[in-house]
C-alpha cells in the first residue's frame, strides 16, 4: 500500500442541467478536461448526495458532511463558522453572523446587496469596530471584512441568544428589516435590539466615512449598510486529528471554508492571489496543495469560481472555468502516496442561478482502488460508475479504508 494521505478537491457546484447555450450539454460535459478524465479512467466513479436525495445542500452543511460532521447534529447556522473564517476566534457560546455591505439610496432603499462587489472595505470595518459601542447591553463585538463585499460579525456577552432574524430583504427596492426575535425568548430578544443598535450606528458611521465619499465622486455604489443574517451561536467540534488520526489542512479562499476548516482544527494554509472568483491563482493553490502534502495526511482544497459563475447563470464562463481548473491540476497526476478525490459540495445549475439537489459527480484515484469502466469525469457517465450513489457521509468513510485508518465493526 503506497498511498497513506487524502487529498479531497472540492470544485464548489461544480454539478449543473442542461444548458441551451452549450446545446444542453452541462458545462463539465462541454469543457475539455484532459486530467479530470485521466483521473477518472485510473480511478472509481459515482455520484453524491452531500446530504441526502432531494436535499438542496448549503456550502457549509455541505463540507461539514465532507468531513465526516453530520450537520444535523453539528451545524447551528453559518454565521459562526463564517465568522471563524475572517479570523474571529470564536468561542463555544459566541453568536456569529454573516454579514455584506450594500448600498442604500436617499429614501433608504437597498439598491444594490453587493455594493457594487465592494472589493476592500478593511478601513470601513476598522471605523465601524472603532466606533459602535455596545456596551449598555454588557455586549462586546468582533466585525471584520472578509472577501469582497463579505465580512463577519461576532457577539460576546451573558443572556445573548441566536433566535433572531435577519435585516437582510434578499431583494432590491425595498428597505432593510428590522431584526426580529423568533421567540418570547429574553436572549433572543436581547440579541435582537443588540443587532439592530449595531447596524443604526454602523450606518450612521458608514454615510460619512471618506471611502464611501470617494466612491459616490467615481460614480461607484457606496457601502451605506451593512446587512446580517446566518445567526448561530458557537458549537463544539472534536478536533480532525483526534477524530480520525490524521494531520489536517484546508486551503480556501472562502471565509466559510477556511472557518469550517478551522474549526474542526484544520490548518489554514494561505496563498497569494486566491479569489474565490473565476479570476483566482488556480496555479497558487494546486502548488500550495503539494507543498502541504509534505507535512500534512490531510488536505482540503475548496476551488469556488464555477459556483460563482452558476449563481451568475454564466454557462461559458462556467465551462470556461472548469477547462483552466483542469489544466492546473496536472501536477497531481504524478502524486503516488496519496488518494484523491474530486468531487462537488452542491450543484449550482446556470439554468436555476442557485443550489439544487442534483447529485454531483465523485471521482476517487489511488492505490487500492477498483477502477471501473468509467472514462470522463462528468454528471452523466460518473453516473455509471462502480461507487453507484452514495452520500457525502459515506466519502471520508471510504477514503480512510482506502488508506488503512478504519477499524473493523464488529468481531
Amino acid at each position: 500500500m503506497t498511498a497513506h494521505k487524502i487529498v479531497m478537491l472540492v470544485l464548489d457546484g461544480i454539478g449543473d442541467r442542461p444548458c441551451v447555450e452549450l446545446a444542453g450539454l452541462t458545462p463539465l460535459q462541454a469543457a475539455k478536461t484532459p486530467v479530470l478524465d485521466r483521473l477518472a479512467a485510473e480511478g472509481v466513479t459515482g455520484i453524491m448526495d452531500t446530504i441526502s436525495p432531494g436535499i438542496r445542500p448549503g456550502s457549509d452543511t455541505s463540507h461539514l458532511s465532507l468531513l465526516g460532521y453530520p450537520p444535523e447534529s453539528h451545524y447551528t447556522g453559518r454565521g459562526p463558522l463564517e465568522a471563524e473564517g475572517c479570523g474571529i476566534h470564536m468561542e463555544h457560546g459566541m453568536i456569529g453572523f454573516r454579514a455584506n455591505y450594500a448600498t442604500l439610496d436617499d429614501h433608504g432603499l437597498v439598491t444594490d446587496r453587493r455594493a457594487g462587489r465592494i472589493h476592500d472595505t478593511r478601513l470601513l470595518s476598522a471605523a465601524i469596530s472603532e466606533q459602535v459601542d455596545l456596551s449598555a447591553y454588557g455586549v462586546t463585538f468582533s466585525f471584520v471584512s472578509g472577501a469582497g463585499h463579505r465580512a463577519a460579525l461576532a457577539l460576546s456577552g451573558e443572556g445573548l441568544g441566536a433566535g433572531v432574524t435577519s435585516n437582510d430583504p434578499k431583494a432590491e427596492g425595498v428597505a432593510p428589516h428590522q431584526v426580529m426575535p423568533v421567540s418570547a425568548n429574553q436572549k433572543d430578544q436581547k440579541t435582537a435590539a443588540v443587532c439592530n443598535d449595531f447596524i443604526w450606528q454602523s450606518t450612521a458611521i458608514l454615510a460619512d466615512h471618506p471611502v464611501n465619499r470617494a466612491r459616490e465622486l467615481a460614480g461607484e455604489p457606496p457601502a451605506s449598510v451593512v446587512l446580517i443574517r446566518g445567526a448561530g451561536e458557537m458549537g463544539m467540534f472534536e478536533p480532525f486529528q483526534q477524530r480520525y488520526g490524521l494531520s489536517g489542512a484546508v486551503i480556501a479562499a472562502a471565509t466559510l471554508i477556511s472557518g469550517i476548516g478551522k474549526a474542526v482544527g484544520l490548518e489554514q494554509v494561505p496563498v497569494e492571489g486566491i479569489t474565490g472568483s473565476t479570476n483566482t491563482n488556480l496555479t497558487g493553490k494546486v502548488q500550495a496543495l503539494l507543498a502541504t502534502l509534505d507535512t500534512h495526511d490531510f488536505v482540503l482544497v475548496n476551488i469556488k469560481g464555477a459556483d460563482e459563475a452558476g449563481h451568475d447563470g454564466h454557462a461559458l464562463e462556467k465551462r470556461d472555468f472548469i477547462e483552466r481548473i483542469d489544466a492546473a491540476l496536472a501536477p497531481l497526476l504524478e502524486r503516488e502516496d496519496c488518494v484523491i478525490t474530486v468531487i462537488g459540495d452542491h450543484s449550482t445549475p446556470c439554468p436555476i442561478k442557485d443550489h439544487s439537489a442534483d447529485p454531483v459527480p465523485v471521482l476517487i484515484r489511488g492505490d487500492g482502488v477498483r477502477v471501473d469502466q468509467v472514462q470522463v469525469y462528468d454528471e452523466i457517465m460518473c453516473a455509471t460508475g462502480g461507487l453507484n450513489r452514495i452520500r457525502g457521509a459515506d466519502l471520508l468513510r471510504i477514503l480512510l479504508d482506502l488508506i488503512d485508518k478504519t477499524h473493523k465493526y464488529g468481531a
